[in-house]
């Protein structure tokens, strides 16, 4: 593919992330302040959608073998815009019927987590088979730093048109975000499949191989089973903080509500930044440097741990710590290290001797769900354990970033046998490009 079309296809993760982010953030929202419904309810909904993403595999696999990797990117698009507009529709429901809202609410967030996962794990899966070698760094960091450009045109967007706030206007903001991002979806994605392909092409003469066999040869890749194993403990780690980060910088900084916000706009400019950072690398040194994702991997993962040790010292000395250069560090180095992860999935997904792509990506975004999922409920019960055990306020925090400190480090070292030879030695057959010398 041509760079023109890596940013079309970013278009697409950018349309995708437009109506996660009404679902995610601003539905949660009203039904808290507006609805005046208990935190645990959105919580649970959003963990239901991680949950139903565990079926990744088989959206994957169906993409494999389902002819045209395309159908199942506007599919999915297409049930996550309907699943949203249901979702915001249940506003109505909760404030006169809350059961019958919650049980509509559960319905629209399994469809949810059905969109996000077929049409997600089949873009990538396309990403992956069309992008030759010596571009992926730069394509992976293209399209996650346009998914959160799609993030942050949409949350400005949908915030003027929702005032003055009432049900019907978020329901009517809801439903048009997802057409248009259908529709540009479609514009941006018509033609792509039809680039040559990079990656094994499946064998028309043969029967295509069922989910169970694909499974167990993915499975049977040791590098796709250590690069399974990081993903879930490094999105672990990454999502731990996610739910604990603003409370800190509160009731230990002092901040307001709109300073930890703005925490966290910084935070996530670094992470935009240790993206391009990996991207620009990968243009310059693509062809040069062996196993450039693998390095970017073990310097984000260390870098994370770093950050969070200060962190751990700042939870200990409060306030007289500078906060924002910290977490920007943090953002910085886990921009560097998810971006080259996604990367390395990128080219061990084009490395499968079976033409099984997206059974592979799928098998990866299965264990980032379950990680995401897991995360932040266990970031917040560590937390709030803490505090119970009669700890200050400072040690908790501290105890639950230097946890995640060890995992990231865990991280770091798992990092290191991705791309090792010993490693890939009972599945020979299935070493990627990224796992040879450069040219």
């Amino acid at each position: 593919m041509s760079w023109i079309d890596i940013g079309r296809l970013g278009i697409v993760q950018a349309a995708l992330a437009s109506i996660v982010v009404l679902t995610n953030s601003t539905l949660n929202r009203v039904m808290i302040v507006e609805l005046g419904l208990a935190a645990v309810v959105p919580g649970l909904l959003v963990g239901i959608h991680y949950a139903v993403q565990l079926s990744r595999p088989m959206w994957g696999h169906r993409s494999d073998t389902g002819g045209s990797r395309t159908v199942w990117i506007l599919a999915g698009l297409g049930t996550l815009a309907l699943a949203g507009t249901l979702a915001s529709s249940t506003t109505y429901l909760f404030a006169e019927h809350p059961n019958l809202g919650f049980v509509i609410a559960v319905l629209a967030y399994v469809m949810i987590g059905m969109g996000i996962g077929a049409s997600g794990t089949s873009l990538l899966a396309l990403l992956a088979t069309r992008t030759a070698t010596e571009r992926r760094a730069a394509a992976a960091t293209i399209t996650w730093m346009m998914m959160i450009f799609g993030i942050i045109v949409t949350s400005i967007a949908t915030g003027i048109a929702l005032e003055p706030y009432s049900h019907g206007r978020l329901v009517t903001v809801t439903a048009a975000t997802g057409i248009i991002a259908l529709l540009v979806a479609w514009l941006a994605v018509r033609g792509i499949e039809q680039k040559p392909m990079v990656a094994a092409a499946p064998d028309q003469s043969m029967p295509p191989q069922r989910f169970r066999d694909s499974l167990r040869d993915v499975w049977g890749d040791r590098q796709a089973r250590i690069l399974t194993l990081f993903i879930f403990l490094s999105m672990f780690a990454f999502s731990t903080q996610d739910l604990i980060l603003e409370p800190f910088a509160g009731l230990l900084f002092g901040m307001t509500p709109g300073q930890s916000t703005q925490l966290s706009g910084l935070q996530h400019g670094g992470v935009l930044l240790g993206m391009a950072a990996f991207g620009l690398a990968g243009i310059v040194f693509g062809k040069r440097v062996a196993n450039l994702p693998r390095l970017f991997i073990i310097i984000g993962c260390l870098g994370s741990a770093g950050a969070l040790a200060f962190l751990c010292i700042a939870a200990t000395i409060a306030p007289n710590w500078p906060l924002p250069y910290n977490v920007f560090l943090l953002g910085l180095a886990n921009g560097m290290f998810s971006v080259a992860a996604i990367g390395t999935m990128m080219s061990l997904a084009a490395a499968g001797a079976h033409a099984n792509a997206g059974m592979r990506i799928g098998a990866w975004g299965a264990a980032q769900a379950l990680a995401f999922g897991l995360g932040g409920l266990f970031g917040s019960f560590a937390l709030d354990l803490g505090r119970g055990l009669a700890m200050t306020d400072g040690h908790a925090f501290a105890t639950v970033f230097g946890f995640e400190a060890i995992l990231f480090m865990a991280s770091a070292g798992l990092a290191l046998a991705i791309g090792n030879r010993s490693a890939s030695t009972d599945a020979p057959q299935s070493c990627s490009p990224l796992l040879q010398p450069a040219e």
